[in-house]
């Protein structure tokens, strides 16, 4: 449909898995299943609920009528309570005891939840994934010289390989977070109206025993060993002194920092020719300028990232406005602030592993770069050097910064220069010119960024070793 609004995030960027996961459809079987979990429970706990009526509900989990729960829900103004009446019409035998004892939070914040945690598992592969390219990245260029950067001013070599390190080592730690927010989330249960279970008192005539064990069975059909320990009518907006709509949204707009790091990086680098993103063969960089290359991709990770961490925003401000045991202001808000966080994290990780698939890297204009600092680069060597020839350590520092000084200026005017003659002119360093170009080369220069390459990428090795084994379990 053309003529009306459409969010760029489904119909250009999202995958096919996440749309489906915050899908209406995904939803409502998720809502369904919750409802059909209940049943079972207070069945085998001795309620009045057959088998049949289980198996009816069972047999109707997808065959979801939108059109019967829309109309009813227009008429009771009631999401939940349209649901349950459309899905009593799909199954008229258990139409009586459908959400029995339960609240609406019972449904939405449960299935919140369920849908949540896939989500993280599902970015998690995807993350694997930005992590194993650049590991490959990294090992194929860790010992390859290139000017490395303080102040984004020429500083001492480092290696193409160590830079795509740090990358890793961020995403890593994002990693990191995601498997904590996974093991860490509990469960709502089934808790009531305000969270006293006052209603299962008097379905289990105040037998306590049962409820927690009705509760047990509910958080383990759905992969949960435990549910929150005392709540109001909602989870509660806490985990471990950590806000779980915040929890979750701090942990993928981590990640969005992260690539946005990279990404930025890559444009910085793809502006001084060393670096370039994927470009087709048919891929038009600019309407005007034929001859552009921009990096569109980073570009449009670094956009998405802002909106990302803007969006983890609104997690803080709902959890610290809920009134007592609830409000119903977090609802409008957190209908578009998490998918939509969800799908954002999920584009961005997308357009990393594409761009960290296809990295390459001109090692021409690497190499002319090094050479053509590396006399800058090579001064301290060359200061130690002098005072091995009996020179003062503070006078060849002098010589050296006012040599360096006169050679940038030059430089920067477009004339000649030469350091190293410059410097050779001084009799103080007791080096002819040519015994100093002997220490000019850079792999003097690199320290340990090869041999820390390697180390680190042996150390991520384990993480990345299973993830189309991961990712099969997800996909099912």
């Amino acid at each position: 449909m053309t003529d009306q609004y459409e969010s760029p995030l489904s119909s250009r960027y999202a995958s096919d898995y996440m749309l489906h996961l915050f899908s209406q459809q995904k939803r409502i079987e998720t809502w369904r299943k919750l409802w059909i979990s209940l049943a079972k429970a207070e069945h085998s706990l001795g309620l009045p609920i057959t088998e049949k009526q289980i198996e009816e509900l069972e047999a109707h989990i997808t065959d979801i009528d939108f059109a019967c729960a829309a109309a009813r829900e227009k008429e009771v103004r009631h999401d939940v309570m349209a649901h349950v009446y459309t899905y009593g019409k799909a199954a008229p035998s258990a139409a009586g005891i459908i959400h029995l004892g339960a609240t609406s939070c019972y449904i939405t914040d449960n299935a919140d939840i369920v849908l949540y945690r896939d989500g993280l598992k599902y970015l998690r592969g995807e993350l694997l994934k930005v992590i194993a390219n650049l590991s490959r990245f990294a090992e194929t260029y860790k010992a390859t010289p290139t000017l490395g950067y303080t102040h984004y001013q020429p500083a001492q070599l480092v290696t193409v390989g160590k830079r795509a390190t740090l990358w890793m080592q961020d995403l890593v730690s994002d990693l990191v977070e995601l498997d904590f927010v996974v093991e860490t989330m509990k469960f709502l249960g089934c808790r009531g109206t305000t969270g006293t279970e006052a209603s299962f008192l008097e379905l289990f005539d105040g037998d306590t025993a049962k409820i927690d064990e009705m509760n047990r069975c509910i958080s383990a059909d759905f992969g949960f060993s435990q549910c929150f320990d005392v709540c109001g009518q909602t989870y509660p907006r806490k985990l471990y002194s950590r806000k779980v709509d915040y929890n979750v949204l701090s942990a993928i707009a981590g990640l969005a920092q992260s690539a946005m790091k990279m990404a930025t990086d890559i444009r910085l680098l793809a502006n001084f020719k060393e670096m370039e993103e994927p470009f087709e063969k048919n891929q038009i960089g600019s309407s005007a300028m034929a001859y552009k290359r921009n990096p569109m991709r980073s570009e449009r990770i670094c956009s998405l990232s802002r909106y990302l961490m803007a969006d983890a925003l609104n997690a803080p401000m709902t959890a610290s406005t809920q009134w007592l045991e609830r409000t119903l202001d977090d609802s409008a808000n957190r209908r578009i602030s998490m998918p939509e966080g969800f799908l954002c994290a999920d584009a961005i990780l997308r357009l990393a592993q594409n761009v960290t698939d296809g990295l390459h890297v001109n090692e021409k204009i690497v190499e002319k770069t090094v050479r053509e600092y590396l006399p800058f680069i090579a001064t301290e060597n060359l200061m130690m050097e002098g005072v091995k020839n009996g020179g003062d350590r503070q006078q060849l520092h002098e010589i050296i910064r006012t040599c360096s000084m006169d050679a940038t200026a030059k430089m920067k005017n477009g004339e000649r220069w030469d350091l190293l003659a410059d410097l050779a002119d001084h009799p103080e360093f007791g080096m002819t010119k040519q015994e100093m170009e002997a220490v000019l080369d850079p792999m003097l220069y690199t320290g340990r960024c090869a041999e820390q390459v390697e180390s680190y990428v042996k150390k991520v090795a384990p993480l990345i070793a299973d993830i189309d084994r991961e990712q099969a379990e997800i996909n099912i």
